[in-house]
């Protein structure tokens, strides 16, 4: 998705609450998961108490990253 200041965004959702972390544990231990990098490899950079947030891939070039999501969700 393409957000209003022409940055592209990846809308997640995950069931934990947002308590303690657990939120932002879940959404590292998908992405993790879905870009075939260990969870180890990820980090929460910003918005550990907000909604939107920004994870840098340690080990995953950009355009590598946007390769594996773009093959779990299809083209938009």
């Amino acid at each position: 998705m393409t957000a209003s200041d022409g940055h592209a965004r990846l809308k997640i959702r995950v069931r934990a609450a947002p308590d303690k972390g657990a939120a932002n544990t879940a959404v590292i231990k998908l992405l993790a998961k879905a870009l075939g990098v260990p969870k180890t490899s990820l980090s929460l950079i910003s918005g550990q108490t907000a909604r939107m947030k920004t994870v840098h891939a340690a080990e995953l070039q950009l355009d590598d990253a946007k390769t594996r999501l773009l093959g779990l969700t299809g083209p938009s």
